[in-house]
């Protein structure tokens, strides 16, 4: 049993996009800063957020007016509604992935002056290997149409998993990963700026930066294994989900930067993602009896990250100021 795959992108397109893509990353690196040390400001994160949201909505402006020239408007308003709906799962979805930068760059005690650079390195990994497991995802859809009910399952487990252990925070002493590195790599005690690597004494040791990059790219492959099977429940087009996927992962580093300092009042935001999994999961097991229009998944995946967002900053405790007591 197999599945077609339906794209209308054509090779331009795709150069196109990863011009741009690559554009935007050389524009951060050589002329706004990206490759020295220090510290963003909220405003400039802000700024960035704003930006990527806006990039993002101009993208799937220009889809339609594209498809709408060429395939007309019922094509182009289901291609822009797919590439939305597939661009607000990987964004709530990538926002899970925030909190554990927070959780490492905290345990490493990492300046935040020294976390740009680093999440820069790790948008670049998370490009290539999301673009390798789009790219086998769509194989696997395309020769076995039966993969995606295994997605299906597998996004209702984890959503399960996720909200039985939502308030549970991982021990990074005990995370495998880590013990291997520390147990076959020379570390130095302290950080060496932004090094990953520096020689001392005619030997190269690895600096903690190291084992911070190894972690949040190792994180972003995890999460990936949630997020991708997720937006095969919207759509099986690959320049969809690639898009959609680079458009979130790109906002992320600056979603970081804005919303670390109080990433404990969005404590909520985790079971409504966990929802989100479980609905989608349930989306695609159910896709032989029931199809949902793309509409209703948009709908129901933006209610729910908004009900959790609004409820996590109503229910949370305003931090006491030093001195203060309850």
């Amino acid at each position: 049993m197999s599945a077609s795959v339906d794209s209308f992108a054509t090779g331009p397109m795709w150069a196109g996009f990863i011009v741009f893509v690559l554009g935007m990353l050389a524009l951060d690196l050589f002329v706004l800063g990206g490759n020295r040390a220090r510290r963003v400001a909220v405003r400039e994160a802000l700024a960035w957020v704003i930006a990527w949201f806006c990039l993002a909505l101009s993208f799937a402006g220009l889809l339609w007016w594209y498809l709408n020239g060429t395939q007309g408007a019922e094509v182009a308003q289901r291609k822009t509604l797919e590439f939305l709906t597939g661009y607000l799962i990987e964004q709530s979805l990538s926002i899970d992935n925030m909190f554990v930068f927070v959780m490492i760059f905290s345990y490493f005690a990492v300046p935040p002056e020294l976390q740009r650079r680093v999440l820069l390195y790790g948008v670049l990994g998370a490009i290539v290997m999301r673009a390798g497991m789009i790219l086998a995802g769509v194989w696997l859809v395309t020769e076995f149409a039966w993969v995606l009910y295994v997605f299906g399952a597998f996004l209702v487990i984890t959503g399960i998993k996720m909200l039985i252990f939502a308030e549970h925070d991982p021990d990074l002493e005990k995370n495998p990963l880590l013990r291997w590195l520390r147990g076959h790599l020379r570390i130095t005690p302290g950080f060496h700026g932004e090094s990953f690597f520096v020689r001392q004494n005619g030997i190269v040791w690895a600096t903690p930066m190291f084992l911070v990059l190894v972690l949040i790219e190792a994180s972003d492959l995890v999460f990936a294994v949630d997020s991708i099977p997720a937006i095969f429940a919207v759509t099986t087009d690959p320049f969809i989900v690639f898009t959609s996927n680079i458009f979130a992962i790109m906002g992320l580093r600056a979603l970081y930067f804005l919303l670390a300092d109080m990433a404990d009042r969005f404590h909520l935001l985790k079971y409504g993602l966990a929802l989100v999994l479980v609905f989608i999961g349930g989306k695609m097991l159910a896709a032989p009896w029931f199809h949902m229009p793309i509409q209703w998944s948009l709908a129901i995946v933006a209610g729910t990250i908004l009900v959790s967002v609004v409820a996590s900053l109503l229910l949370t405790k305003p931090r006491l100021a030093p001195g203060e007591v309850e």
